[in-house]
């Protein structure tokens, strides 16, 4: 084989490769598809159905996003809030625990806001206080749980997703002042880091982007990138979610979480990682179990662990960072989780 031959051989096997690092996510999802419509088509149609109604329901939540993102650094703006939140470490956790615990963000509505925050170098600590807290309460869900569980468990659950957030975000803070973390996000995501490892050069800020193409030009590109890396995440996201909604029985979600006392909890926290059955779907089983003699601990224990990490917003989570702070979302999750439970069952005791 002549060098030529070689090197054109070497090219192709690159691209190749690249392009499957790029494109493994639209790749892996079409095959899921593609699987499902030869063996089980009428749950490849139930799929399909349901990652479109998904997409269209967080729509707006990606399109708010998407457009702050662009404008943030089409305009050099992304430069001012990522000083603003570099002064006071502290305060930055507190605000972003209150503002995650009651903001009106879902687990799937809070991952193109988390995308901005740390494309943009938000530190970690601010970050990981609203994304532990955000996806556990919001007013509506307030309500609901109120009507559904009673207020006593409505306020612990608010609390639980505030404390959370306080837990996660000065752990992260102990952790990146004894030097880990210092770069959560993948290779080619944005271009921010975290706020306590670097501080980019200030830029002009042209609020009115606009009038320079080349600026408009920024903002395109901004937004088309940020649009397909979260598109093709959420939409795997929402079709792993389908297939778990449709192949994991809620009878046997009820059986692993009965019971009282210290196991349960433990138990409702593992089974609510992985579980979807989370937020408004999760209420009524909730209920029904603690009717049928389940530890409130347990309850509050499975709701805030399945509401921080289902499955779409631990593949967000994946995609977004590196290994290491992965890791952290999931043991903080775990371990936030369960002292939750065990914090109200002792409460109620």
């Amino acid at each position: 084989m002549t060098d030529f031959a070689l090197q054109a051989r070497a090219l192709g096997l690159g691209m190749a490769a690249r392009t499957w690092r790029e494109e493994r996510v639209w790749l892996t999802a079409g095959l899921i598809l593609a699987l499902l419509f030869l063996l089980v088509p009428a749950q490849a149609n139930d799929s399909v159905a349901f990652v479109l109604g998904a997409l269209a329901q967080t729509a707006p939540y990606l399109l708010l996003s998407i457009g702050i993102a662009a404008y943030a650094g089409a305009s050099g703006a992304d430069n001012i809030i990522a000083r603003a939140f570099t002064g006071s470490p502290h305060l930055m956790i507190v605000l972003a625990a209150l503002a995650g615990g009651l903001s009106p963000f879902c687990s799937c509505g809070v991952i193109p806001l988390i995308a901005a925050l740390l494309s943009m170098g938000v530190p970690l600590s601010a970050v990981m206080a609203f994304w532990l807290a955000s996806p556990v309460m919001d007013p509506s869900m307030f309500v609901l749980t109120a009507g559904v569980l009673g207020t006593e468990f409505a306020v612990a659950k608010t609390l639980a997703a505030i404390g959370l957030g306080f837990f996660g975000g000065y752990a992260t803070l102990t952790l990146m002042r004894a030097g880990a973390l210092s770069e959560p996000l993948r290779e080619g995501i944005g271009n921010g880091g975290c706020g306590g490892a670097k501080v980019r050069a200030p830029k002009p800020v042209v609020w009115r982007f606009w009038q320079e193409e080349e600026r408009v030009a920024k903002f395109g590109r901004e937004a088309v990138k940020t649009t397909l890396f979260l598109g093709k995440w959420l939409t795997l996201a929402f079709l792993l979610e389908s297939l778990m909604l449709a192949y994991v029985p809620a009878d046997w979600v009820a059986s692993a979480l009965g019971g009282e006392g210290l196991a349960p909890i433990a138990t409702a926290t593992l089974v609510g990682v992985p579980a979807y059955l989370n937020g408004y779907a999760a209420l009524p089983l909730v209920g029904g179990l603690i009717e049928q003699g389940m530890a409130a601990g347990a309850g509050l224990a499975f709701l805030v662990a399945g509401g921080v990490t289902s499955l779409p917003a631990a593949i967000a989570v994946f995609a977004l960072v590196k290994r290491p702070v992965f890791a952290l979302y999931i043991a903080l999750a775990l371990s936030g989780s369960f002292a939750t439970g065990l914090l109200f069952q002792a409460w109620i005791a």
